[in-house]
């Protein structure tokens, strides 16, 4: 019986939020979505220095590798270390082994300034032959212009745009302002407010989704739909479980093929992860056996003819190592949350 797959993707991923777990608690309990981004998110990505992007997405880098996650669809922010801050996250992933497509997050939330350095560094990093998307927030952050200037770099540099669309009400007139700018080549983040199908790829992020309270999205009535961990680390088989248990709460005949066609749609995006193979502790890998069987795991995952995780962890890197040094850049990430 069967216990390979080709490599999974990460559709959506944050790689810096490898550090957040045992964060701060914020000033006052969030109480929506927007008090979430504010009090937590962007108080986070405001704190980050270059050192502690590198050893995040190392920290992610590995996790994914030993979760058969071999690529990695990654959604950047840091608006007090933009330049470089692309290199550093390749380089990263390179070093583990792990597939890349990286991007930075443009957003007018810290002014004319803050847009324009992430549209350059955008530009820099996919200019010097970087593997990767334009890299947007949320159309609720994006003014018409900066909203322009990023559909304009895209299209001019032959990518597509990677953003979050609609995961909360706030930003539900996103399909309108969305309708005739989208393109096959996007990756439409979330998607769960949205109001019409859009060219591109909606990535279904239903442990983040439930985790922000921002509703269930019913990917199923999407053209296209792959999945993503939004930063809540890269275990595409568990997430697959929970696209199921959900589709299925909405319409008791949703079977795992429908969640397991959304795990393989990650190919479609990285298609290179069909060449990779992953051995896995349970036999079959079958969706209705995966959906209803937890705690498997990768055992040997193969990498462009790289062996690059065995019976004794990652083979390139020490992941001791990464995991303590991880730990002291999350520690200064904390102290640095602390005076935001």
């Amino acid at each position: 019986m069967r216990n390979t797959t080709p490599g999974l993707v990460c559709a959506h991923h944050h790689l810096y939020s490898a550090l957040a777990r045992g964060m701060p608690a914020p000033p006052r309990t969030p109480s929506g979505f927007t008090d979430i981004l504010e009090l937590v998110w962007w108080r986070l990505d405001r704190a980050l220095d270059l050192e502690m992007i590198r050893w995040s997405a190392l920290l992610g880098a590995l996790e994914a590798l030993e979760s058969g996650t071999t690529a990695i669809i990654d959604h950047h922010s840091s608006p007090n270390a933009i330049e470089g801050s692309l290199d550093v996250i390749a380089a990263a992933c390179a070093e583990v082994g792990v597939r890349v497509v990286c991007c930075y997050e443009v957003t007018d939330r810290n002014g004319a300034d803050g847009a324009k350095a992430g549209l350059a560094e955008n530009e820099r990093f996919l200019r010097a032959g970087g593997h990767g998307l334009v890299g947007a927030h949320a159309c609720f952050t994006l003014s018409e212009e900066t909203l322009d200037a990023v559909c304009s770099l895209a299209a001019d540099l032959g990518v597509g745009v990677h953003v979050h669309v609609a995961e909360d009400l706030c930003d539900a007139p996103a399909g309108e302002r969305l309708a005739g700018r989208a393109r096959e080549s996007w990756v439409l983040a979330h998607g769960v407010h949205l109001d019409r199908d859009l060219p591109g790829t909606v990535v279904h992020n239903p442990r983040s989704n439930l985790n922000n309270a921002v509703g269930y999205g019913r990917p199923a009535r999407f053209a296209r739909v792959a999945l993503g961990t939004d930063g809540i680390g890269a275990d595409l088989l568990d997430e697959f479980r929970l696209a199921f248990v959900l589709a299925r709460n909405a319409d008791l005949g949703a079977t795992p093929e429908l969640a397991w066609t959304w795990l393989e749609a990650g190919a479609t995006l990285v298609p290179d992860v069909l060449d990779d193979v992953v051995t896995w502790s349970y036999s079959p890998v079958d969706p209705w056996h995966l959906a209803y069987t937890t705690g498997v795991r990768a055992e040997r995952v193969v990498v462009g003819g790289e062996i690059l995780l065995d019976e004794l962890g990652a083979t390139r890197v020490d992941s001791a190592e990464i995991r303590a040094r991880a730990a002291e850049q999350a520690a200064r990430l904390f102290r640095r949350m602390e005076e935001i």
